[in-house]
């Protein structure tokens, strides 16, 4: 990212309809649709585009990153120039395959992860599996093992899912002075929304780096009644929130002024320390 640039980010609530595909897919493409013609990111909640429930059915919904909905996702960021971040349950048979290599794909056990996908405007995907799963996505999927950067309009940026917020090791190996931003997606529950609040500030003055986290509202669509916090935030490196969403769905739209990075770094100046 130049001194000239200020990208434009948006961080898009929403509800998400638990297992239809269809129905998220439109949603986001709706909702990108409708976006303002200077955003230059727009991000989705963890899960967006599948949903989650805890048994069987969330493997039946998943996707192979290489999939028909990923591509229209990458041709629709590539048709209005503006990257996309989206939550989905991820498929995984080619390690499997790799390993089994006499066997039939379709007899080999597939691997699952709570994955997000960054689609920019070039065709290039990049995926980011959640390294710390919460409670019962432990029963259905694993782990991430790789930590994650990719270049963004907002410069370096690192990928967090939701709970990975919690671990302050995971904010630590992010930051650094050629890192510029985390993009974080959440799923966060209504009843715990302080706790979202104060990690999105937190890591954002950990680093002293732009936190945008996009997070899902509404109730869950399936199973239990959760009740999901919103609160979207574009949260500024010195950890004060730039703007900020209650409940609604709807899209939290913010540049992210280099010269605000700058100054913040300059009053912060945790990367020039040489001591330790």
């Amino acid at each position: 990212m130049t001194d000239t640039d200020s990208p434009t980010v948006a961080a898009c609530q929403m509800t998400v309809a638990d297992l239809d595909v269809d129905a998220n897919l439109d949603a986001i493409r709706e909702r990108v649709a409708d976006l303002p013609s200077d955003v230059d990111a727009a991000l989705f909640p963890e899960y967006a585009l599948t949903g989650f429930v805890a048994d069987e059915r969330i493997r039946a919904a998943a996707l192979h990153r290489d999939g028909e909905a990923l591509s229209r996702l990458s041709d629709l960021a590539g048709a209005t120039d503006c990257a996309l971040l989206v939550g989905f349950a991820e498929r995984d048979t080619d390690a499997a395959v790799a390993t089994n290599s006499t066997e039939d794909a379709d007899d080999i056990e597939s691997s699952y992860y709570n994955a997000v996908a960054y689609l920019d405007p070039d065709g290039e995907t990049t995926v980011y599996r959640k390294r710390h799963l919460w409670a019962n996505e432990r029963e259905v999927l694993e782990p991430g093992r790789e930590r994650v950067t990719v270049e963004t309009p907002a410069g370096t940026t690192g990928l967090l899912t939701c709970y990975d917020l919690n671990f302050v090791d995971e904010s630590a190996a992010l930051a650094g002075p050629d890192v510029d931003a985390l993009f974080v997606v959440g799923a966060w529950p209504a009843a715990h929304t302080q706790n979202w609040k104060l990690l999105l500030r937190a890591r954002a003055l950990d680093g002293v780096r732009w936190v945008v986290g996009a997070g899902r509202t509404g109730e869950k669509a399936v199973g239990d009644s959760t009740e999901y916090a919103g609160r979207s935030r574009v949260v500024r490196p010195d950890g004060s929130v730039q703007a900020g969403l209650n409940r609604g769905e709807r899209d939290l739209v913010a540049e992210l002024d280099p010269a605000v990075l700058a100054e913040c770094r300059e009053f912060i100046p945790v990367f020039d320390d040489t001591h330790g």
